[in-house]
């Protein structure tokens, strides 16, 4: 029996939920990746977004057929610039910071993408940090300096979550208008 929609289609009858799922054996039996569709793959994914070189040898050695094969694309792509890991841990530095992150948050997103900190470790610390963790103060809980330790306690842990150190919060959650 089947059910009609106020549209006219009609829906088959069965569990919606293993409905269009492959079995195992349709799964084994896809095609892996070879040569000249492997690097159209490894295109079509770079032209969506950045990917570290770790990233995309993992997203890549899913669907290959040869894991070494894998490894000499990214290298090739790496050195005809397509792929940068200084590019990925730039575009990384700028969006946390967007995000109002700190810099130990964001040392946690470019370890969580494999790329090493040195990569940026001059950008991070040519930022001003108590001014970052000063503006996101003020624009979570105003610029009034508090006294009540309850209140100063959860401005403290808000910057904490946010990855500051402790002496940034300090300086940032005393800082006065001037």
């Amino acid at each position: 029996m089947s059910l009609k929609t106020p549209f006219g289609a009609f829906f088959l009858q069965g569990n919606p939920n293993t409905m269009f799922k492959r079995t195992e054996e349709q799964s084994q039996q896809r095609a892996l990746l070879t040569g000249q569709r492997l690097r159209s793959y490894a295109f079509a994914l770079l032209t969506r977004r950045d990917y570290s070189k770790a990233e995309l040898t993992e997203k890549l050695t899913r669907y290959a057929q040869n894991p070494e094969e894998v490894k000499r694309l990214v290298e090739e792509l790496s050195e005809q610039n397509y792929q940068s890991d200084q590019r990925v841990a730039e575009l990384t530095l700028a969006s946390q910071i967007r995000k109002g992150k700190g810099p130990k948050r964001i040392k946690q997103a470019l370890k969580t993408k494999q790329i090493e900190n040195d990569l940026i470790a001059d950008e991070i610390h040519n930022i001003d940090w108590v001014e970052q963790a000063y503006q996101l103060k003020v624009k979570k809980f105003g610029e009034e300096v508090e006294k009540d330790p309850k209140l100063k306690a959860k401005q403290m842990r808000f910057l904490q979550y946010r990855g500051f150190d402790l002496d940034v919060i300090m300086k940032a959650i005393q800082r006065r208008v001037d």
